[in-house]
C-alpha cells in the first residue's frame, strides 16, 4: 500500500546556514562548505527558515528509502561542517615492519609483506591525513571522503591468499569520532 506522503525534516542548528537551490543543497558552518547535489532523487526538498523538509508524494518503495537517504546525507553534512569527522587506524606487523609515508596526495605504505615496490592510496577530496609512529589520523568535515580514504587504505592493506590467522598484517580502523583535535 502506498501512503499518500513520506517526509522528515531536519532542525538547522543556531550556527549553521543551509541554502537549497534546485535540489542543489549547501551547507556552511564553523569548519567550512559542503556542496552536495540531489537533482538525481524524485524527492522534493523545501528550506524555510531554520528547517528543512524532505518530502515525496505518493512515494513508491525507492523514493519513500530515498526520503530517509538524503535527510541522513544532509544532517552528516551539519556534523561536518561543525564538528568534522577523525577516523584512526593503527598499523600491525608481526614479520616485516611496515612504513608508512605522506607523498603530495598520496600515502605511500613500503614493506608491506616484504614486497619491494610500494602500495600508493590517493587521498580523496579535501582530507587531512597525519601518520604518527604507529598510528594513521585521517579527518576532514565530509564524511564520506574521510570514510573513503580509510577504506581505501585499510583495502589496499588486505593480506590475501595467505592464512589471515597467521598474516594479521595490516593497517586497520579502531576509532571514529565526531571532531576534529
Amino acid at each position: 500500500m502506498r501512503l499518500p506522503e513520506v517526509s522528515r525534516i531536519i532542525n538547522v542548528p543556531e550556527d549553521v546556514t543551509l541554502s537549497v537551490e534546485d535540489k542543489k543543497v549547501t551547507v556552511t558552518g564553523v569548519k567550512g562548505t559542503l556542496i552536495r547535489d540531489f537533482s538525481y532523487a524524485t524527492v522534493t526538498i523545501d528550506c524555510e527558515g531554520k528547517t528543512v523538509r524532505i518530502w515525496a508524494k505518493w512515494p513508491r518503495k525507492k523514493e519513500a528509502a530515498l526520503v530517509g537517504t538524503i535527510c541522513s546525507h544532509i544532517q552528516n553534512m551539519i556534523t561536518g561542517v561543525t564538528k568534522g569527522y577523525s577516523y584512526k587506524m593503527k598499523i600491525v606487523f608481526s614479520h616485516f615492519p611496515i612504513s608508512v609515508k605522506l607523498q603530495d596526495k598520496s600515502v605511500l605504505i613500503e614493506n608491506f609483506t616484504g614486497e619491494r615496490r610500494p602500495r600508493k592510496v590517493k587521498i580523496v577530496g579535501d582530507v587531512k591525513v597525519k601518520i604518527e609512529t604507529e598510528d594513521i589520523i585521517i579527518q576532514g568535515i565530509d564524511l564520506e571522503q574521510v570514510s573513503q580514504t580509510a577504506a581505501n587504505i585499510e583495502q589496499l592493506t588486505k593480506v590475501r591468499g595467505k592464512d589471515p590467522r597467521v598474516f594479521l598484517d595490516g593497517i586497520y580502523t579502531y576509532e571514529r569520532n565526531e571532531g576534529i583535535e
